[in-house]
């Protein structure tokens, strides 16, 4: 099957996806803006009395102004202060929960993709496109983008007055201006890409990161610690490069905003100065002209700090719009039957299936697993067993080919009817930093305690639970780093048993049990069994032995198919593994201080697809 071509995503959806969220938080954005109009407004009183000041109190010993000169001031600045104080508030909440909102979207799609995504996509990178990415859209639906609309509205209104008082002088200013505009519309586009690549060398190095300490033990076993360091300083220091590049198109941006000042001041020094002495301008009219000069550049100014704020969130909505346009297995669901509950019936029809195109994983495989059978599957290293086990779970999909449940085509049913009937118990035992009462109940939520504690004595787990002083409540650490392997192992099996499944996977799930723990669930995998059918991968032969059908294949072929007598009866490949793995059994009881056990069998990884096995 060929992985999903990754779609190039356009400014257009960048920007569709920011007008989205905008007209979702509308009502608090209006209400930011109405109180920043009026903060802007009440701004412009200050600077506007100095003309009267100087020109009516002071100039005309007008002094009976002075009083209502002030008062308005004082009010003004009040309401500046009241209506800041609940922007930021009113703003401040609707940017949190616009991030909350976006984590919960971003996080629920995620989780909703195909197992072939995750397989070839680190988790530091997931996390970066969830945590970080949705970080930045608090400055579009936060102060941000009020602050920058607050600054054209500020020069909009600074400018008409400036018009008033010399539109020489004005016209002039919005020539240099405009210029200044033009090359901060070209700097937020260069700017863009740095910023976008800036966040995918975050999520790799993170990423690679999130593997070297949660395989530490594999680290400092290799004692890798020098070689990772390596990698990690590699990756901080093309982040470095990139955050370099950033700040040097930002400072000359700022910098580019201070010469724009500089000039508007030069001019207004020169022609200003030109104007009083020609009689067209008061002293008044100059000291307002500069205040108000200084009201025009401050938003400037600020406008290329915050556009380039701006940019950044635009370029995290592009990586989050990267994943939300994939297509989710949900989105697959819709298009489909629902599935009832299962007989149990699952059949192969000349399934063929490739990762890579024409490599071959599986070639023509056909069989027929009946309800309530167990079929094992045995063979060497990199055989296919672990593909056709996640084509029963339809992690992934033939090339060609029928899987059939039931009849049914799987690739016609909802996968969400279907896994609901699905339990497995996997190589890799996974178990959640929590309790054991939660992990085992992982499989049903709503399971009562006493249905918990049948689904740990079936399995064996309560011998070793009562031990602990919290029982049940015992937490496990990441990954049940705190229990051994087998502990962890019949945990996974209790966990399975709750789920009371028609379709069973049981994937080496002996594999981390000593022989004497291994023999005391062997009842327990029985009674699991019985009554559903279930599909076992075992590397020890002899526990397989009761296995309605065992298929051996090899090299992604069904080379033999039969009950374990008929198997030893062929006296061929099956025989071939099962004298070998008696003769190491064999030799191990003669010579109890060698160990002879033979090498578990490995995972393979398909070329360019990490994480999958074949």
């Amino acid at each position: 099957m060929e992985p999903e071509k990754k779609r190039k995503v356009s400014a257009s959806a960048a920007w569709r996806e920011a007008r989205e969220l905008i007209w979702s938080h509308r009502r608090r954005l209006g209400i930011g803006f109405a109180l920043m109009l009026i903060s802007r407004l009440a701004g412009l009183v200050l600077p506007a009395s100095s003309k009267y000041l100087i020109d009516e109190v002071v100039g005309k010993n007008r002094t009976e102004l002075l009083l209502p000169i002030a008062l308005a001031a004082g009010v003004a600045t009040l309401v500046q202060a009241v209506t800041s104080f609940g922007l930021s508030q009113i703003l401040g909440v609707a940017a949190q929960r616009a991030i909350t909102d976006m984590r919960k979207r971003v996080q629920a799609h995620v989780m909703r993709l195909p197992v072939r995504y995750f397989d070839s996509t680190q988790t530091g990178v997931l996390l970066s496109r969830i945590m970080s990415d949705a970080e930045g859209i608090r400055n579009l639906v936060g102060s941000g983008l009020v602050q920058l609309a607050g600054g054209f509205v500020t020069a909009v209104m600074g400018l008409g007055v400036l018009f008033w008082l010399n539109w020489r002088l004005t016209a002039i200013t919005i020539l240099v201006l405009g210029s200044f505009a033009g090359g901060m519309a070209y700097a937020f586009r260069t700017l863009r890409p740095l910023f976008r690549e800036r966040g995918k060398i975050n999520a790799e190095v993170t990423g690679r990161l999130t593997e070297a300490l949660g395989g530490i033990r594999v680290v400092k076993s290799y004692t890798a610690e020098k070689r990772e360091e390596i990698v990690f300083t590699k990756g901080a220091h093309r982040l470095f490069r990139n955050v370099a590049k950033s700040m040097t198109g930002v400072s000359a941006t700022t910098a580019g905003s201070t010469v724009i000042v500089g000039i508007i001041g030069v001019l207004m020094i020169w022609l200003g100065g030109r104007a009083i002495i020609a009689g067209e301008m008061t002293l008044g009219d100059l000291v307002m002209y500069i205040f108000f000069i200084g009201l025009v550049a401050a938003p400037l100014v600020s406008i290329a700090s915050i556009g380039t704020q701006i940019t950044e969130a635009f370029a995290g909505l592009d990586r989050i719009r990267e994943i939300l346009d994939m297509t989710t297995e949900s989105d697959e669901d819709a298009r489909r039957a629902p599935l009832g509950p299962l007989v149990g019936d699952v059949g192969f029809e000349d399934v063929w299936f490739e990762y890579n195109v024409g490599q071959q994983v599986l070639r023509g495989v056909s069989f027929q697993a009946r309800a309530g059978s167990t079929t094992a599957l045995v063979g060497s290293s990199g055989s296919g067993k672990s593909t056709l086990i996640s084509l029963v779970m339809a992690f992934n999909r033939p090339t060609r080919g029928r899987v059939l449940v039931d009849g049914h085509d799987l690739a016609d049913v909802r996968l969400v009817d279907y896994r609901e009937q699905l339990a497995s118990v996997l190589q890799e035992n996974f178990l959640f930093d929590g309790t054991i009462a939660a992990n085992v109940g992982y499989a049903s939520p709503g399971a009562s305690l006493e249905e918990l504690m049948d689904a740990c004595r079936i399995a064996h787990c309560d011998e070793f639970i009562r031990q602990f002083p919290e029982g049940y409540d015992t937490i496990v650490g990441e990954r049940g780093i705190k229990l051994s392997g087998g502990q962890r192992q019949r945990v996974s099996i209790a966990r399975a048993i709750l789920a009371n499944p028609r379709i069973l996977i049981l994937d080496e799930a002996t594999s981390s049990l000593d022989s004497e723990s291994e023999q005391m669930i062997q009842d327990g995998l029985r009674r699991l069994r019985s009554g559903r059918t279930t599909f076992v991968i075992a590397h020890r032969l002899s526990t397989i032995r009761s296995a309605d059908q065992i298929l051996v294949l090899e090299a992604g072929e069904i080379v033999e198919r039969g009950s374990h007598a008929e198997l030893l009866a062929l006296n061929g490949r099956y025989r071939q593994l099962y004298d070998k793995q008696y003769k190491f059994e064999a030799d191990r009881f003669i010579n109890p201080g060698e160990d002879f056990t033979p090498e578990p069998e490995k995972t393979v990884v398909a070329p360019a697809r990490v994480g999958t096995a074949i």
